[in-house]
């Protein structure tokens, strides 16, 4: 069943799976606002039956970052460009950006796990827009860079906080400061990628990782993303007594009592 297919996102849905796919290859899928307009529609019209989002790229990268006509004076046709957006009052500025966030936020939603298949390119925003999901499976030719530093920008669609949880303060700064690419082995090996395969096996691990993740009882699988994302803020103590009131729901659930 096919839920929206526009702005170079299509998004269909088959059983508890829905698949958004990035549909604009010949140009590596670079991103626009109409593009985070129509990935933030998405999130809004898929439905509690979901329980996992599965976040594809059509072509040889998964998207090679921000559409650079978005960076010049003209702009794209029918959309703001950073041009007039700087232009604007900090208050309209700070909304706008808010609003292309929303592309970005609800892929941690608790109610599912998302998962990016990333393969060629993922920059700046598509960098970005794979670290949005909770799971990242990488072909062995993906490449990660956070060039908006170099650009003399920031990265602010929500990137920040998970690359830091993910590979740590210092390195976060080094990638991001110096824009270097960061390759499927490194990615790996810095926690970045769950899983890296050939890239002609990039479709079938994603699949394989979708169904290991269906087969798990979804309110434990709920109660389990919600304790792991409550740990990084949580003390010891806190944490111990948030997996008790967790186990203690899952128990009267598990007896019928509920």
């Amino acid at each position: 069943m096919s839920l929206l297919d526009q702005d170079g996102v299509r998004v269909t849905v088959h059983d508890a799976v829905a698949t958004i796919t990035l549909t604009h290859p010949e140009r590596r899928n670079a991103q626009t606002p109409a593009m985070w307009h129509a990935l933030a529609e998405a999130g809004r019209r898929l439905t509690g039956d979901i329980r996992v989002v599965v976040l594809r790229a059509e072509g040889v990268s998964f998207s090679a970052g921000l559409d650079r006509r978005a960076l010049t004076p003209e702009g794209i046709e029918g959309q703001l460009s950073l041009f007039e957006l700087a232009g604007r009052p900090a208050a309209e500025r700070d909304a706008t950006i808010a609003g292309y966030q929303e592309a970005f936020t609800w892929w941690r939603r608790p109610d599912l796990v998302s998962i990016a298949a990333v393969q060629g390119h993922a920059i700046g925003a598509g960098f970005q827009l794979a670290l949005a999901c909770d799971l990242r499976v990488c072909a062995e030719d993906a490449q990660f860079a956070m060039r908006e530093t170099s650009l003399g920008l920031v990265p602010d669609l929500g990137g920040t906080h998970p690359l830091v949880t993910l590979v740590g303060y210092a390195r976060a700064l080094e990638i991001c400061a110096t824009g270097r690419a960061v390759r499927a082995a490194e990615a790996e090996r810095l926690g970045l990628a769950n899983l890296v395969v050939p890239a002609d096996q990039l479709a079938a691990a994603t699949d394989d990782l979708a169904a290991a993740l269906l087969a798990a009882p979804r309110g434990a699988l709920i109660e389990t993303k919600a304790l792991l994302r409550a740990a990084t803020g949580n003390d010891y103590d806190t944490q111990r007594a948030a997996e008790r009131a967790a186990q203690g729901r899952r128990l009267t659930d598990l007896a019928g009592l509920d």
